[in-house]
């Protein structure tokens, strides 16, 4: 966990950032009050408050009486990126080198908007590519490969989704028809075998529904602990996924129910 000092001037912490650091203090530790994250940020209990009225809104952690308690980790909650990003970050980062290495370099791919999408992009920026060209509707993913050499982006458009940054809507839908690819990295809000991949927007779905369609192959990108969770909107059955790559913390039962529906699975 990255520790925060109370000597550092609160300042230097951007908002963002401070509440990342928070929601690591609680999930790590169970709870905590107001006052203790107050001193440990060295900022006021009237700032802190508004922190934690802030995360609990978009489900990032739960108000308790003078304090935060960890939120439940299930799927239904649209949580922001920014602290996505922070959760089961070493497994994410494990699941984008694997998923980095199946890419060959003249292929088009997806790469839908996320979490562990995003740590596949960063692997891309330390390959050398004669010719790739990636396709994604999420802002922070175009951002993270824009001004490679050889590497062409095409970003779609349509309505901002800002818990995701992604770009969702008929004018996303109508740009990506137009195309097709070699291979889909999905992100994955939740999966269960028996219900299929889901997430929480609607939009989202019909978007990623459309990216398995124009794509030859997809590959679910995924840390262990989406396995066996369900969201509003369901996108696919498990059956129309080719591959998975998620961490080797994945329940037994969970990856043989995925290979039994003839998913090939892969543990990093």
């Amino acid at each position: 966990m990255t520790e925060a000092r109370a000597s550092a001037p609160s300042q230097r912490l951007l908002v963002e950032e401070r509440r990342r650091l928070i929601v690591e203090y609680v999930e790590s530790n169970g709870r905590a009050t107001v006052e203790e994250l107050a001193g440990r940020f060295g900022t006021s209990t009237v700032t802190i408050r508004n922190d934690l009225e802030m995360l609990a809104r978009s489900s990032a952690i739960a108000r308790s009486h003078g304090g935060a308690l960890p939120v439940t980790q299930t799927s239904t909650n649209d949580i922001p990126l920014s602290i996505k990003e922070t959760r089961s970050h070493p497994q994410k980062l494990r699941i984008g080198q694997a998923a980095a290495k199946l890419i060959k370099d003249g292929e088009t791919i997806i790469l839908d908007s996320g979490s562990t999408t995003v740590e596949i992009a960063r692997q891309i920026r330390q390959m050398k590519f004669d010719s790739l060209t990636v396709v994604t509707n999420a802002l922070n993913i175009a951002l993270e490969l824009s001004g490679l050499p050889h590497i062409r982006v095409m970003m779609l458009g349509g309505l901002l989704r800002q818990t995701s940054y992604s770009l969702v809507g008929p004018d996303a839908e109508q740009a990506l028809s137009r195309i097709s690819a070699d291979r889909l990295f999905l992100g994955v809000d939740g999966l269960d075998p028996v219900v299929g991949v889901t997430t929480p927007d609607p939009l989202e779905a019909s978007l990623n529904a459309l990216m398995i369609r124009v794509s030859r192959e997809t590959i679910a990108v995924f840390d262990a602990s989406k396995l066996g969770q369900r969201s509003l909107s369901v996108i696919t059955p498990v059956q129309t996924l080719q591959t998975v790559i998620t961490d080797n913390s994945a329940e037994p039962e969970m990856i043989a129910a995925l290979r039994d529906a003839g998913v090939k699975v892969m543990l990093v």
